[in-house]
């Protein structure tokens, strides 16, 4: 279990534009909610009391070295003995959890423990892996492991879910729609109308590996083909479409295939240059610099064509727009003048009655009806004593409604059309118009200043880029190269200025190491946010007179960079000058309290098993040491580890290595683990607690150690899931993959009985010619030929008999020649059945076929042949060739068939007639 802890540099100018960004929008919340509620309490509309500041939650409070993220860190310790002590399933497991107080992002902390597990002896490279969380780079995280069996389960992301207005705390209706609570309403009247169990995705990266074995195929290469330098390679190059470190190049979108075109140049380049672009995270310069200059050539057609996309997307905005005004101002369905409904043709009398039932239901009482009778009350009472007074009945209206009429009442919708229209005119914020000619110039000067159009400059800007990919790279394969390293500029270069890249060679051998939590805080939270703190610290952030005050502005421009939505735009914020924050911050370090220096301090991971775990004595006897030992790794002047920490037996853990020590928090076997919730009804102290903790560390390697970027040896292919592309389903049948983890397990199959169940089930609800939405003909060729058989005239058969009808009387076979048989599977040929009538199902489902014997031929649904069965109870059967019976049932020893009547009817579940 990893909590996000101080994250490198690189991060660390993300999370501060987005805690600015929180921190502004929170402010500019509060003062839109305040001039509603004056607004609505001016009105005497009555409303829940406001917020006390107490108990609002500000999201910036989840950030590492807040004291919210520090009694998270005691909570979550206090839950692990909690479940090892008294749920079964937890006995025998071991749970590490590395909190906020640990360096590292906590999807990074869990790569670098499975890193350093694959580089220990003891590990098994059959191991499955199961990660749990929301971030998109877990895919590419998990690639760049090459473990063969590696899953990602997260939570399903449900978009435009329905939120309670900020005001009321009501559902249904935005902010700047509220009309605030019912005189008889409480605040938590309404609960949440979708209040359901959270579903999840589980995404298996062994699948998506087969996908991308496809993608990156490469036949004819002039060296051996490696899939896994492939799949390295294609994680490299996703990094220029987006990523937590670098922005993305203004030629590269998601949406518009980028990702394929990087792999058609990609493919060029290996091609060309005859090798992989990358290697365990090292970078070949010159290779990069051959796809970056293939992408620089299409630069002028992308930006053009991504213009022609924007205007075409405009105008049909426009026109919706225009349209959906136009449906508002028509009368709605609750209005006295609106239209009648038209009704479609084919319903029928009962439905008609129900739909005419329920519009008059909807119309009483609904506002619009409402108001249209106060209206015309009005109008009928002024017109009975002056008829003339038309102007009398408007005003009279209006007065009723608490309304002086005045002059722009009457021109009132044209005004509000126009005025919408206006509004809603997308204002430009492209003042680069990189489709027009001069854009790189424009771009450059816009977006880094004057003097930055020259050539030195942009080759500049490229490399710090270009530095970045490959910090990026050796963060996802090797760890954090760097600490402090970030990329100086708010905006990427452009791909056809990365002609000069190829000896360039980026250096991150100067060790660094990550900032303290507290000097983390001052370095991403806006002053409004100072709350979470040190106050010894907080005229840092506000005094004028500060060293520091120009890191934290009280307001900052967004530049929109073209896009629509101030969130999709670039918060210039000023770069954080490490040095100068870091010795500001050492002379009031004195000024901390005892409780602040403790959360200012870097831990370590912490290990938990039951006190019947294997690995349990081997804690409890570094527990009884009592021997405090440095967390920090300590080497000689060689680089070697000074160690005091104890290597456990990793037998004792299924192969799992590392290191234990004592750790002060823990409480001996037997003893009280206390709670820390004020609720010690649901949360009581762990007594008697069952749960050992030690700290623990991953296995440490000498510097310099290059972890493998491969499949390891030994380690199991899993078994295909897409179908081969060599794989015939004529021959071979439909091809089924394994679904799920267990290889052997049997797939579930209907029964003969079962199939006949789910036909006769759904034979009502299709169409000819349709099973389930697709349109089957009988057999795999065009041609629809049905082999005509013949009877023995001196065989007397007695079908569906009608005196009535002459034609009954034929005893040679008619064939109905329908334009295709209904629910034949594909690749069999269906034959037909001797004239059947049509079954009572049909007639209820109207699909009585026109033909007077019988139907088109019967479904063939599993290529099965069933010359000689009995008939089943219940359908209409062909009857005995020696003697009439009635129609409902019919038996011969010979030769009987199921004939399910209607047309081209099942074939009784899935077999040929």
């Amino acid at each position: 279990m990893a909590i996000d802890g101080v994250a490198p540099r690189a991060k660390m100018n993300q999370q501060r534009s987005r805690r600015f960004r929180a921190a502004k929008e929170v402010i500019e919340k509060e003062l839109e909610i305040k001039a509603i509620r004056d607004k609505l309490e001016s009105e005497g509309i009555p409303l829940p009391p406001a917020k006390k500041p107490e108990e609002k939650f500000d999201s910036n409070c989840i950030t590492p070295g807040t004291p919210f993220m520090d009694r998270l860190a005691v909570a979550l310790r206090y839950y692990v003995h909690n479940r090892v002590t008294l749920d079964p399933a937890w006995a025998n497991i071991q749970v590490i959890l590395s909190d906020a107080n640990v360096p590292g992002e906590g999807e990074h902390k869990i790569m670098d423990f499975i890193r350093r597990q694959r580089a220990s002896p003891s590990h098994d490279p059959n191991t499955v892996h199961c990660l749990c969380g929301a971030d998109a780079d877990l895919i590419m995280l998990g690639l760049a492991t090459h473990e063969a069996n590696f899953n990602i389960l997260r939570e399903e992301f449900v978009p435009n879910q329905p939120r309670a207005c900020e005001l009321c705390q009501q559902y249904g209706h935005e902010l700047k729609d509220c009309r605030g609570l019912a005189a008889d309403q409480k605040p938590d009247h309404q609960s949440n109308p979708v209040d359901r169990d959270t579903a999840f995705i589980f995404l298996r990266l062994p699948v998506l590996r087969e996908y991308l074995a496809r993608d990156l195929e490469m036949p004819n290469l002039p060296f051996p083909y490696d899939l896994e330098r492939a799949i390295d390679d294609w994680v490299f190059m996703c990094f220029f479409v987006g990523n937590d470190f670098l922005p993305h190049l203004p030629s590269l979108e998601i949406r518009e295939n980028a990702i394929d075109r990087l792999i058609r140049l990609y493919k060029d380049m290996v091609y060309k240059a005859k090798g992989w672009l990358t290697d365990s995270g090292e970078v070949y310069m010159d290779r990069v610099q051959i796809m970056m200059v293939g992408l620089g050539h299409m630069e002028d057609q992308i930006f053009r064509n991504r213009q022609q996309r924007e205007e075409s997307f405009k105008r049909r905005n426009k026109q919706q727009r225009r349209q959906q005004r136009r449906e508002q101002q028509m009368p709605s369905a609750g209005s006295i003048v609106a239209p009648l409904t038209r009704t479609p043709g084919y319903m029928g009398a009962d439905e008609f009655k129900s739909r005419r039932r329920d519009e008059r239901m909807n119309v009483q009482g609904t506002p619009e009806t409402l108001e249209a009778e106060a209206r015309l009350k009005a109008m009928l009472q002024i017109s009975a004593k002056n008829p003339d007074s038309e102007t009398a009945m408007t005003n009279n209206w209006q007065l009723a409604r608490g309304k002086r009429p005045s002059h722009d009442d009457y021109n009132a919708p044209a005004a509000k059309y126009f005025k919408e229209e206006e509004s809603e005119e997308e204002v430009d914020n492209d003042n680069i118009r990189l489709h027009e000619p001069g854009w790189k110039e424009r771009y450059y000067i816009n977006k880094f200043g004057e003097g930055s159009e020259s050539r030195e400059f942009r080759h500049e800007v490229a490399r710090d880029y270009v530095e970045g990919l490959c910090w990026v790279l050796k963060y996802y394969y090797q760890g954090c190269a760097s600490w402090d390293w970030y990329y100086p500029h708010h905006y990427a270069p452009f791909s056809s200025d990365f002609d000069d890249i190829k000896d360039f060679v980026p250096d991150f051998t100067r060790p660094t190491k990550p900032f303290n939590p507290l000097e983390q805080l001052m370095a991403v939270f806006p002053a409004a946010s100072r709350a979470h703190i040190p106050e010894a610290w907080h005229h840092l952030m506000l005094n004028d007179q500060s060293p520091l005050i120009d890191f934290y502005p009280p307001d900052f421009e967004i530049d929109l960079n073209g896009k629509r939505f101030a969130w999709q735009g670039v918060a210039l914020l000023p770069f954080v000058d490490q040095q100068l924050l870091l010795s500001e911050l050492a002379k009031v370090y004195h000024q901390l309290t005892d409780e602040e220096k403790r959360r200012n301090v870097r831990g370590t991971d912490r290990i938990f098993v039951g006190k019947d775990h294997p690995l349990a004595q081997a804690l409890i006897d570094v527990f009884a040491s009592g021997k405090e030992v440095n967390f920090e790794v300590k080497r000689n002047a060689d680089g070697a580890i000074e160690n005091d920490w104890v290597h456990y037996d990793p037998s004792l853990t299924n192969g799992m290595a590392g290191e234990i020590a004592w750790d002060k928090d823990a409480v001996d076997i037997g003893g009280r683990y206390p709670s820390i919730f004020r609720n010690q009804i649901d949360y009581p102290d762990v007594n008697p607690n069952m749960c050992v903790m030690t700290a623990y560390r991953d296995p440490v390697f000498p510097r310099g150690f290059k972890y493998s970027a491969e499949r390891l040896p030994g380690a199991a292919v899993p078994e295909p899931v897409l179908k081969p592309k060599s794989y015939d389903e004529r021959s071979n049948g439909r091809y089924q993959p394994n679904v799920g983890f267990t290889r052997d397990r049997p797939h579930a199959n209907l029964s003969d009985a079962g199939h006949r169940m789910v036909n006769n089930s759904v034979r009502g609800q299709r169409g000819n010619g349709n099973r389930g939405g697709q349109n089957y003909n009988n057999n795999r060729q065009q041609q629809n030929s049905y082999q005509q058989i013949s009877y023995n005239e001196s065989t007397p058969y007695v079908g569906y008999f009608d005196d009535s009808n002459s034609r009954d009387y034929n005893r040679q076979t008619q064939i109905s020649h329908q334009p295709r048989g209904r629910g034949g599977g594909p690749g069999y040929y269906n034959y037909p059945q001797p004239p059947a009538p049509p079954s009572f199902s049909d007639m209820a489902y109207g699909n009585v076929a026109p033909a007077p014997y019988g139907a088109p031929p019967g479904g063939n649904g599993g290529g099965y042949n069933n010359y000689n069965g009995p008939p089943r109870r219940g359908q209409h059967n062909q009857e005995s060739r020696h003697r009439p019976y009635d129609n409902r049932r019919g038996s011969h020893p010979h030769h009987s068939g199921n004939s399910r009547g209607g047309r081209g009817g099942g074939g009784g579940g899935g077999y040929r007639n």
